[in-house]
């Protein structure tokens, strides 16, 4: 067991959509995520594989478990939002799926911007697979670590 697995506690109580959808948490470490979502029936889109905003939900929880997990410490001070994301569909997507997020730079650098009174952002880099380990997808989230008001 990790010592971040309240990692994936936190973000199912947090953001209720994690739960719903059925989002289990595989890998958690400080700067790398890995997440994965069953093929459910009622996800589907047209061509039956899951829906993009499923596949979108993935890779920003995946994102935003990394940004849990490498911020903690900040969040008294900061509250973590997405500043915009983007994402690259490569192949149908059918079945189930997992999400591989990963943080672009070292934490400390953005925990140096926020001491310095700035509001940093980080960028999380995402990798949606099949059950088969292809590609699927590509997401880029960036994220802001907006200082408290006192």
């Amino acid at each position: 067991m990790s010592t971040l697995d309240w990692v994936a506690e936190a973000m199912k109580k947090t953001v209720p959509w994690v739960a719903t959808a059925g989002v289990e948490f595989t890998e958690i470490a400080a700067d790398r995520v890995v997440c994965s979502l069953p093929d459910v029936e009622g996800q589907r889109n047209h061509v039956g594989g899951p829906h993009a905003a499923v596949v979108f939900g993935l890779a920003e929880t995946a994102s935003g478990a990394v940004g849990l997990a490498s911020f903690a410490a900040e969040m008294g001070r900061a509250t973590p939002l997405v500043v915009r994301s983007e994402i690259r569909y490569k192949k149908l997507a059918l079945g189930p799926l997992t999400a591989e997020a990963v943080l672009t730079r070292p934490a400390a650098q953005v925990v140096a911007e926020l001491d310095a009174g700035t509001r940093p952002e980080f960028t999380v880099e995402c990798t949606i697979r099949n059950a088969e380990g292809v590609t699927t997808a590509e997401m880029t989230v960036v994220w802001t670590l907006r200082p408290n008001r006192t």
